[in-house]
């Protein structure tokens, strides 16, 4: 973390950097749906203290650190990132987490991997799921999240979901067709 954050500000131009953290494990999405990321092991005895050390990392290079409870990092990314768009801001999101490319915006919001220093642009979201990325939350409904114990349906993998989108248009058209089989597609 130390190494990445290090290399990461002094090669940026950015006027302001936060890193953002989960306040806890349990979200608001645990009130939604009581199975949300129950099939999580507990973090491993050796990990635990190191998420103390990362936090006085970031404090050591003068990093601000946000987190809320009740909230998981990714929403305060999301709702950070659409104010500082909205002020005329461009934003770069440090992750590899999937689930933050719906947030992709060429010219606004970037990505880069932080582990492979690699952009994660509109180019390379739609080489991920088949589809831009306004529509990855489409594509991500069908399978669901095993990581996170969104249930999806059996047998629709990733694939298959940004096909299905691509060919519908959106989840909705996709619903639609599937809960009214007479209507052609364009009636959806």
């Amino acid at each position: 973390f130390s190494n990445m954050l290090d290399k990461y500000l002094r090669e940026t131009d950015a006027d302001h950097i936060a890193a953002v953290f989960d306040a806890s494990g349990h979200s608001f999405r645990n009130e939604l749906f009581d199975q949300y990321k129950a099939n999580r092991r507990e973090m491993p005895d050796d990990l635990a203290p190191q998420c103390e050390h990362v936090r006085h990392a970031a404090d050591g290079f003068g990093v601000c650190q946000i987190e809320m409870d009740n909230f998981e990092a990714d929403d305060l990314i999301a709702t950070y990132a659409r104010h500082a768009v909205e002020a005329g801001a461009k934003v770069t999101i440090l992750s590899s987490d999937k689930d933050l490319m719906q947030l992709v915006h060429d010219g606004t919001v970037a990505m880069r991997h932080p582990m492979t220093d690699r952009p994660i642009g509109e180019a390379e979201v739609r080489e991920k799921f088949g589809v831009g990325p306004e529509r990855v939350v489409d594509v991500q409904a069908p399978y669901g999240d095993s990581i996170d114990n969104i249930p999806g349906d059996k047998g629709i993998g990733e694939g298959p979901a940004g096909q299905l989108i691509r060919e519908f248009g959106s989840l909705d058209e996709l619903l639609e067709a599937v809960a009214n089989p007479t209507l052609t597609k364009g009636q959806a």
